[in-house]
């Protein structure tokens, strides 16, 4: 391998940083210990730059370019955007509905195991979906179907395939122009 910039940054698809390098998960570094590349990051990801500085970090992360594109909001350098999970609301979901068949099939001859062509949901044997007392073709009860997930959060990462991505903390100054 090459001798790597100061500062470069690299994914590497093993546990643990190399020697001269360090994970970029935001870890707090010590100014004095590591001038040169607090000479190229700045306070950019975070610190005092008095005493110390803090690495990038992509730790459940993504990374982005800077700048900006047509119908992009821009970016810049240690920017942290986006969200690791997401409420849905109804007014965030289209409209739609599902289609629900049911028979009522008392010949259990009849009756099917799993989904197959021309089978739906037979007659249950344990509770009733029926309003109380209905006619056939009558309304389900109430709760049969409806909105479900409690308003719950849901995860919402891209794919992704998991490695490290790493800064050198020794190397070559790189030079400007």
């Amino acid at each position: 391998m090459t001798t790597p910039f100061i500062g470069e940054i690299q994914l590497f698809g093993f546990n643990f940083a190399p020697r001269g390098w360090a994970f970029c998960n935001g870890a707090l570094l010590l100014l004095r210990q590591n001038t040169a590349l607090f000479s190229l990051l700045g306070t950019e990801y975070g610190g005092d730059g008095v005493t110390n500085f803090r690495l990038p970090n992509f730790a459940a992360r993504a990374p982005c370019n800077q700048g900006s594109g047509t119908g992009l909001t821009p970016r810049v350098a240690g920017d942290a955007f986006g969200e690791a999970a997401v409420t849905l609301t109804l007014e965030q979901m289209p409209s739609h509905t599902h289609a629900f068949t049911v028979y009522n099939q008392n010949d259990p001859t009849k009756r099917a195991s799993s989904p197959s062509a021309g089978n739906s949901l037979a007659s249950p044997t344990s509770s009733s979906p029926f309003a109380s007392g209905a006619e056939p073709d009558a309304q389900f009860a109430p709760g049969m179907i409806g909105p479900a997930g409690g308003n719950q959060a849901h995860e919402n990462h891209q794919p992704y395939l998991a490695v490290n991505f790493s800064i050198a903390l020794a190397g070559e100054y790189p030079s400007f122009g």
